[in-house]
């Protein structure tokens, strides 16, 4: 029998495929706090792993483990050289989420450029005339910043464009052949004349968006991030919007998951936050959880989709197991 660990809640779905596995076991923790799965380690041959991290350290404690199936695209908190030391594959779920992201995307873009949490507040404070300050904009016609060009920023172009707005797009490394909009090669410049700038592109270091680009934003611009948390320098930022520098901006993701209380950027009446919860729709979550469920099972039966493996080389060697840790 194969053991396999999920790491928290799953989508019923996603615990139905490995209930339906011949030869597989599975328990489920719940508890998203990453102390609760740990101790559960040492038994797992397989591990579902949510938004928990997985450090060289729990890699470890695991020594019967052969698989790791992220329940999304990212993995950033997974030590994945100390999977491929091991030959462990980790696999992810896919383009599963594009188009849930896109759609929040243009959401925030909607809500922050109609100033949506201004105006709710104002009304709850019964503040009626607040409608005239006359501080709502329209994306009809408005440029829009594509930054990356992948399948969600595609996505997010075919909302936009049916909006109305004007797309251009930042990527180096799209093939301008198969980009129907305008191609922007110098990001500073694009900044410059976007009324809209939405990110889509992986974290590889600092901030993409610090206090020289914001500089060179207008005054009424409108940022939105549901890419990575530090992609914008949140200070920056901030400091942009008090100063009236910036319009408003649309936040799913921050820095530090989640923000601390009172976090003022989350509190500001400019900012339309969402706690990371892009891609976590009622069908989304469904089709990661079954996705990454499968990853795993696909494993076990040696028909594991290359193309889901993030450390691909690790497919052609066979996992080591470690020794168990001392009792």
């Amino acid at each position: 029998m194969r053991h396999v660990l999920v790491a928290g809640k799953v989508h019923p779905s996603g615990t139905a495929v490995l209930e339906a596995a011949e030869g597989v076991t599975f328990e489920v923790v719940d508890d998203p706090d990453p102390a609760a799965y740990l101790p559960r380690l040492p038994d797992a041959q397989g591990l579902l792993l949510r938004t928990q991290p997985l450090t060289a350290a729990h890699i470890a404690a695991a020594p019967r483990l052969s698989v790791v199936a992220r329940h999304g695209v990212g993995f950033d908190a997974v030590d994945v050289d100390a999977l491929s030391a091991r030959g462990i594959p980790l696999a992810i779920v896919g383009d599963v989420n594009s188009r849930a992201v896109a759609e929040h995307a243009m959401m925030l873009i909607l809500a922050a450029r109609r100033r949506l949490v201004e105006s709710a507040t104002a009304l709850r404070a019964g503040d009626w005339n607040h409608r005239n300050a006359f501080a709502s904009r329209e994306v009809d016609g408005a440029t829009l910043l594509v930054v990356g060009f992948g399948r969600i920023g595609r996505q997010l172009a075919r909302l936009a464009a049916a909006f109305g707005m004007r797309i251009v797009v930042h990527d180096p490394f799209a093939d301008a052949a198969t980009v129907e909009h305008e191609m922007a090669a110098d990001l500073g410049a694009a900044l410059a004349g976007a009324d809209v700038v939405s990110i889509h592109v992986p974290k590889t270091g600092g901030a993409l968006i610090g206090r020289d680009e914001i500089a060179r934003m207008k005054a009424d611009a409108v940022i939105v991030n549901t890419a990575r948390g530090g992609l914008v320098d949140e200070a920056a930022l901030l400091e942009a919007l008090d100063g009236g520098h910036l319009g408003a901006a649309g936040l799913d993701v921050f820095e530090a998951e989640p923000p601390a209380p009172g976090d003022p950027l989350v509190a500001h009446p400019r900012v339309v936050a969402t706690p990371h919860s892009a891609g976590l729709t009622a069908e989304c979550a469904e089709r990661m959880a079954v996705v990454a469920a499968r990853n795993i099972v696909d494993h076990f039966a040696g028909r594991l989709d290359p193309a889901l493996v993030v450390n691909r080389a690790v497919l052609d060697t066979p996992p080591v197991e470690a020794a168990r840790p001392a009792t």
